[in-house]
């Protein structure tokens, strides 16, 4: 009688994998990867249930919403992070510094506008789209520049993150207040005193974790319910976390939370 062998995982592939893991061209290449697939699926005779599957409706949103609103509002709260701590003691922390980026995100949705009513003028039911352009990928930008790895300076990502979130959070902005339909003012005010709430946390030192982590969910929900594009909520609460000074950097709420979403 043969013996079966349950194959069993090697030390050599589970390092190749935490190896492949820990580095930076990892998210690029995963995020590369999910897009094509997404690509290949969609035009295939798959679609149909792939987009049913991106319909269903799950603990009340659609797994597209879960998307865009859900999982998108992490990563912005990832990357506001990465820019407060970067303000405060990086690569943006003069008004030079912040200075290019900012006149770079403007002028990335400003000039895309005016190309895009140019193109579609004398057509109303077009002019109406003009604010989509004015969006840039971020996931897109960082996951395309983290394909290079070491080789891209740290002042290039800093500068490229900054651009990408400030004209990202413009499009936001521009879309919440001249395109969106149906703004609950009630959730918006419930919004705005969640806001305060994590304010006044900062400015009163509160250093513990969880109550910006609590406070900010509901932030989330009731941006989500205001008919406002929830990634703001990830923005705002990463702006109010506090970072401390230098010297207590082993007890920074904002470096420990940025490295646990990493």
């Amino acid at each position: 009688m043969k013996d079966h062998k349950i194959p069993v995982e090697t030390p050599r592939a589970a390092a190749i994998l935490a190896r492949f893991l820990s580095s930076e061209s990892a998210g690029g290449l995963v995020l590369m990867g999910a897009a094509l697939a997404a690509l290949i699926v969609a035009n295939s005779p798959l679609s149909q249930s792939y987009f049913s599957a991106l319909h269903s409706v799950w603990l009340g949103l659609s797994v597209e919403h879960w998307v865009n609103d859900g999982l998108m509002a992490i990563f912005f709260l990832m990357v506001g992070l990465e820019i407060k701590r970067e303000i405060l003691a990086g690569g943006l922390s003069t008004w030079g510094q912040r200075a290019l980026p900012g006149f770079g995100a403007i002028g990335g949705m400003v000039i895309p506008a005016l190309i895009y009513i140019a193109v579609n003028w004398g057509n109303s039911e077009n002019l109406k789209g003009w604010a989509i352009p004015a969006a840039t990928d971020i996931a897109f930008a960082l996951g395309v520049l983290s394909l290079l790895g070491k080789r891209v300076p740290t002042s290039l990502k800093v500068f490229l993150a900054a651009l990408a979130i400030i004209d990202d959070l413009g499009a936001v902005v521009i879309i919440a207040f001249f395109c969106a339909t149906g703004r609950s003012v009630p959730m918006l005010l419930e919004s705005l005193a969640s806001l305060v709430i994590l304010i006044a946390m900062n400015r009163l030192g509160v250093r513990r974790l969880l109550p910006y982590v609590l406070v900010g969910g509901g932030l989330w929900f009731f941006v989500l319910q205001s008919g406002v594009h929830a990634t703001l909520a990830g923005v705002a609460v990463a702006l109010c976390i506090p970072m401390g000074k230098p010297e207590e950097e082993a007890r920074s709420p904002l470096l420990f939370l940025e490295e646990k979403l990493h």
